[in-house]
């Protein structure tokens, strides 16, 4: 009987993965793997990390909408509850609960001064909230309830005790009735961020709404109605499905479906800058190890040719040592993922501890993706660009070995190369978790690579043409002939330095930037309170207030309300539009305001502004996108029964996170004549802490909103996420210092023979020593300044398309990147390359011999 064909591979199989482990267990202690193995832990750290933490906030921030919401979904119209909608919850097993809002006069008893206040008043049904906790202060500290105000009790927020100076047990008028302030609220989980929630809050029980008689026919009410699934059930979906084709019908008016998808937007700017943020920094990161793992393998590579040689001469062939190295680089990768994944799971607490507050520490669970996602990328990084410099050692001839030649790339470690290039693109997209993001970084890194090449080559070419004269200094000379000795080295030690550098700068003034933008969304004179509802005939005195209270500077704006009617004689209706925000924004009456001089938070980016045109208005720019307005329209306004007609003449980028009194339409002009207005005022509030109440005495008609505590917690949301920032920024500094530190010692060896050959001829430690600091410094400062020209371009790109803040580039980057570049490349050569110049000569040569 014939041997079976694949009998004799099975020793060669068995052959390979004993050379492999030993060659594993050999390079471990010797140190050689040292470089590849902490670049790959550190960049699965680095995005294990970002991936554990992401996970579990988008599991958090789901599962706090539904609280933030009161319920998995939410009807809300400005009518009671169709009762289709009621049906159709109870039919699918729904619990549900139901709610009424609006705005109201409270008044103290007139034993207590009966002094008023607006309130914004709910009354709520048993069951309510159906997702999250009302909490009412106590004295040991916040109480968790699950019931509502008992009839004829209020709950009321703190602020408003301290208006009408009244306490706990008093009585509170609302309408005609009577209630006893019961408990006050602390937390009130589906509070919501319209403009008038920010007014005191009143809580009773929904039986006791119609012994108010506040509600009358032409008042502005909002209704609510929250639906919640039993445990394991998950019919909140259908109910949705069936609510967005039914408030499509053409009977069914003013009622809207909100849903997790379109929770509240509170704080999502800053959590979605800081998350994309950390997404970047563990992107680089990645890309840096990358950039180490290569150099460090083509080292590695170096290093093992006499070892290889000696086996391809013992007879060794290509295909066991291919399958030894690959069993060493794919058990090495692996083990370092796995670490590397243990310690990202470790430091995404600490993600989770320097947000404490902002998230809560009681996230959800994570998945296993992020886990996933590390071990891919490690194995990647070292099959990708550690492993093909290596199959080199095992594809060409004994003799070509001997030599010191790795010979020409060969096929199979250039399939390789690019499938391990494609992979790691791949990973590198889906870790990012943003299209322009993943996009804009990979890309971005991909084309600096070949302009830091091709530069590179263009100016050592130019070099080439350099005369030296009598007065060349000596190591001036030795030095640029170093470098031109090894063009290809000085493209990829150029390259591989100004990709570490760029990443380096592209963070720092990324960083900078990024926290100053978050920094003056809130400046220390930001306003901090809103008072709305002063009448004409109150605004000299008003103002007189002001002066007196020490306020000096503040916003001033007429408050126009006023309806959509008409846009190019066409009259509108949300029945013409798609777009959700379109239908709400023509079936409501909206604040619009006049002013000659543009507000300086408003940019113009289409059209001119021009002071007191008439017959003009200027949009805010999402306002206009929503309802497919464009410079020239003509817009018809109903404002209480005048008719205006205006031209669109400019387009506003307005800044909502300014903090300042902003409008979807300004008329750029003196306040409109014949119409109904009344004027609001945006203020830093004085010290005086009497200032509210005596504002109050004097004008009770006003409505004063107190942002002090709401900007408070911007700040501490900001200092909380510059602080998460700044933690992982520290991991691409590492991968960076790891880039220098491949870089500068990738031609190690080279330098070595080279540095004792000259030694040998009668070269002195001193002037070697100056050959190599005048070539560290050149390549340094030629890295450096490629790097921060490169960085300033992909920083405006981010910063635009990804961040969405203003770049502010500076000229004095690319000769500050030049000088550091310069200084860290030579740091980076005395700290690895000093053992090259303390060599005894005969040692080296002996070793070069062998």
């Amino acid at each position: 009987m014939s041997p079976s064909p694949t009998h004799p591979v099975m020793p060669s199989v068995r052959l390979a993965l004993q050379l492999g482990w030993r060659n594993l267990w050999r390079d471990l202690r010797s140190g050689e793997l040292n470089l590849l193995i902490i670049s790959v832990v550190l960049a699965v750290a680095a995005l294990s990390a970002v991936g554990f933490f992401a996970d579990r906030l988008q599991a958090g921030l789901w599962r706090d909408a539904r609280q933030l919401l009161g319920g998995d979904a939410v009807i809300v119209s400005d009518k009671p509850t169709p009762p289709a909608f009621i049906q159709k919850a109870k039919a699918l097993g729904l619990n549900t609960n139901q709610s009424t809002g609006f705005p109201s006069m409270a008044r103290a008893d007139d034993a207590k001064g009966g002094e008023t206040k607006l309130v914004a008043l709910k009354a709520v049904t048993e069951g309510y909230p159906l997702r999250g906790n009302l909490t009412l202060a106590a004295k040991g500290g916040p109480v968790i309830t699950r019931g509502i105000p008992a009839p004829g009790q209020v709950w009321v927020d703190p602020a408003l005790l301290e208006s009408l100076s009244i306490d706990v047990g008093d009585l509170l008028w609302l309408g005609d009735k009577a209630f006893t302030v019961a408990a006050l609220i602390d937390r009130e989980p589906d509070r919501g961020a319209g403009f008038m929630n920010f007014a005191p809050r009143v809580m009773l029980n929904a039986k006791d709404l119609a012994a108010t008689n506040l509600i009358q026919p032409a008042s502005r009410v909002t209704y609510r109605m929250a639906v919640a699934s039993n445990e394991g059930q998950d019919n909140v979906k259908a109910f949705l499905d069936w609510s967005r084709l039914e408030i499509e019908l053409p009977q069914v008016r003013g009622v809207q479906v909100e849903s997790m998808e379109s929770g509240r937007p509170e704080m999502r700017q800053t959590l979605d800058r800081a998350e994309k943020f950390l997404n970047l920094v563990a992107l680089l990161a990645a890309l840096l190890c990358a950039v180490a793992v290569a150099l460090a393998a083509r080292t590695f590579a170096a290093r093992h040719l006499d070892g290889c040689a000696l086996l391809r001469v013992l007879g060794q062939s290509q295909r066991t040592l291919s399958l030894a190295y690959g069993f060493e680089f794919v058990t090495a990768g692996v083990s370092a993922s796995l670490v590397g994944v243990v310690v990202g799971y470790g430091i995404h607490h600490a993600f989770v501890y320097l947000l404490a507050g902002l998230v809560e520490a009681q996230l959800p669970p994570t998945t296993g993706a992020p886990a996933l996602l590390g071990l891919g990328m490690g194995l990647t990084l070292l099959l990708a660009f550690g492993l093909p410099p290596v199959l080199q050692l095992a594809s060409v001839p004994a003799m070509r070995v001997i030599r010191r030649d790795v010979g020409n790339i060969k096929p199979a470690s250039v399939g390789v190369l690019v499938m391990g290039l494609l992979g790691f693109a791949g990973a590198l997209m889906w870790a990012s978790r943003d299209v322009k993001l993943g996009l804009m970084t990979v890309g971005g890194f991909a084309a600096a690579t070949l302009l830091f090449a091709g530069m590179t080559w263009l100016i050592l070419k130019v070099l080439r043409q350099w005369v030296p004269t009598d007065a060349t200094p000596r190591w001036l000379l030795l030095a640029t002939r170093q470098v031109m000795a090894r063009p290809l080295y000085a493209v990829v030690q150029v390259s591989a330095l100004s990709v570490g550098l760029l990443a380096l700068v592209l963070l720092v003034l990324l960083r900078t930037d990024l926290i100053g933008s978050w920094r003056n969304a809130t400046p220390a004179n930001a306003p901090d309170r809103f008072v709305i509802n002063v009448q004409p005939d109150q605004t000299q005195a008003f103002q007189a207030s002001l002066s007196q209270a020490g306020v000096q500077k503040y916003d001033w704006y007429p408050m126009i309300r006023a309806r959509l009617v008409a846009v190019n004689d066409q009259a509108v209706s949300p029945e013409i539009y798609q777009d959700e925000r379109a239908k709400r924004l023509v079936d409501r009456e909206f604040n619009v305001s006049a002013t000659t001089e543009r507000p300086p938070h408003n940019d113009v980016v289409q059209g001119v502004w021009t002071e007191g045109e008439a017959n003009a208005v200027s949009l805010e720019a999402g306002f206009a996108k929503s309802l497919g307005l464009k410079l020239g329209d003509r817009m018809r306004f109903d404002i209480a029964g005048v008719v205006s007609e205006s031209q669109v003449t400019s387009i506003r980028k307005v800044d909502w996170s300014s903090m300042r009194a902003n409008f979807f339409v300004i008329y750029p002009a003196n306040p409109l004549p014949d119409v109904p207005l009344s004027y609001m005022a945006a203020f830093k509030s004085p010290e005086a802490k009497s200032f509210d109440r005596n504002l109050l005495h004097q004008f009770p008609n006003i409505t004063s909103v107190d942002m002090r505590a709401t900007l408070g917690q911007i700040q501490q949301v900001l200092d909380q996420v510059i602080r998460a920032v700044e933690f992982l920024f520290a991991f691409t500094l590492m991968a960076g210092l790891l880039v220098l530190m491949a870089a500068v010692t990738s031609t190690r060896e080279e330098r070595k023979r080279e540095f004792a050959i000259m030694r040998a001829l009668g070269a002195t430690g001193k002037l070697l020593n100056q050959v190599q600091t005048a070539e560290l410094l050149g390549v340094g400062l030629l890295a450096g300044f490629l790097a921060s020209l490169v960085a300033e371009l992909v920083g405006w790109g981010l910063a635009r398309f990804v961040f969405e803040f203003e770049w502010t580039a500076s000229l004095w980057v690319p000769l500050v990147g030049a000088l550091s570049g310069a200084f860290m490349a030579w740091a980076a050569g005395w700290w690895g390359l000093a053992e090259v110049l303390r060599q005894p000569v005969s040692q080296t040569l002996r070793q070069a011999a062998e």
